[in-house]
């Protein structure tokens, strides 16, 4: 799984074989500038998931549920999840947290939900930053993914859980676990596409850069500038006459 934000990158994915597509909250502080992903509003998310879904052929497009969106209860998660449905197109939606009776809810009413348990970007003022977790209480961890599960979700992110206790939680669920910086024994891997593809300035631990973009964007944006500059751009070749 790769995160997408745009036509583009959704287009190349979704060819490329990438089997689901996630329009994280985590546009926030990849796409729309922001320090991290609690200002996402439900607004924001639409287009980005609109253009995304209308962009791919095969994959899964997974909405996030942004932060207030969904914690009030059931009602409000179904009502937020019944936009993306309808207004942009999702075929699923995230939401973090062992909000068992929300995902029951959306289930019922025929809406698949991706569960997101361990470091959970939209607390984390509440656990004291982007910090590892599952070494002081793992069996509220084991305990949350099962209830997860129970309540009906057809998988769940495990992000910067401990390797050992990752693959734990994998053993002991029948859904998949999709795994970001929790080592290799969950059923699958997601990671930002910034950071996969070299955009991040400071990408974290866990992302390993496939292609490093920022430089080739910087190279051919300089030599853009340096062309216009000197009267070499447009030629002859991009002149109509």
């Amino acid at each position: 799984m790769l995160t997408s934000y745009e036509m583009a990158t959704a287009e190349i994915f979704d060819e490329a074989g990438i089997p689901v597509l996630l329009v994280g909250d985590s546009a926030g502080n990849n796409f729309l500038g922001e320090a991290n992903t609690i200002p996402v509003t439900v607004d924001e998310l639409i287009p980005l998931t609109r253009a995304v879904s209308r962009s791919v052929k095969q994959a899964l497009v997974v909405a996030d549920l942004p932060f207030g969106s969904y914690e009030s209860g059931p009602e409000l998660a179904l009502a937020t999840s019944l936009r993306f449905f309808k207004e942009a197109g999702a075929h699923a939606v995230k939401l973090e947290g062992a909000h068992t009776e929300s995902i029951k809810k959306l289930v019922s009413s025929g809406i698949p939900v991706m569960g997101h348990i361990g470091l959970t970007p939209q607390s984390v003022h509440q656990l004291g930053g982007y910090k590892v977790q599952g070494r002081d209480n793992p069996e509220a961890l084991i305990s949350a993914a099962k209830s997860i599960e129970a309540a009906g979700a057809f998988a769940v992110v495990l992000e910067m859980v401990v390797a050992d206790l990752a693959t734990e939680i994998t053993n002991q669920l029948t859904i998949p676990t999709i795994g970001i910086g929790s080592g290799n024994g969950t059923d699958a891997q997601v990671l930002v596409w910034n950071d996969a593809f070299g955009l991040t300035k400071n990408p974290p631990k866990f992302a390993r850069k496939y292609r490093n973009l920022r430089t080739e964007l910087l190279g051919g944006a300089k030599e853009f500038a340096d062309d216009v500059a000197n009267g070499n751009f447009p030629s002859d070749l991009e002149t109509f006459r």
